[in-house]
């Protein structure tokens, strides 16, 4: 092989070998990276929870929401309860 040949396979191979080291850094922090967004949406998640948890609470104390929620739970509730409990007895009885 001639001296231009050495030459452009030493530029090639060393070009080569700084690429891959670039790419093992780069594919180790990105696996960092993933890790630190899984936290953030874990975190995201619990806000998104506690914030479902303050808006019934905000709801049970506002009189408008705190008194339909007593009406439904006291009245609305039980009615549709004897009223499922009314169709399946007939379900029963019309398969025997």
């Amino acid at each position: 092989m001639n001296v231009a040949e050495w030459i452009i396979v030493a530029i090639l191979s060393t070009t080569l070998m700084v690429l891959l080291i670039l790419a093992i850094v780069l594919i180790v922090k990105l696996i960092g990276l993933s890790k630190e967004v899984e936290k953030v949406v874990v975190e995201g998640q619990d806000i998104a929870k506690n914030a479902n948890g303050i808006v019934s609470n905000v709801k049970g104390m506002t009189s408008i929401g705190g008194t339909m929620e007593m009406f439904v739970d006291k009245y609305i509730n039980p009615k549709l309860k004897s009223i499922m409990k009314e169709k399946e007895s007939k379900k029963n009885e019309r398969k025997d």
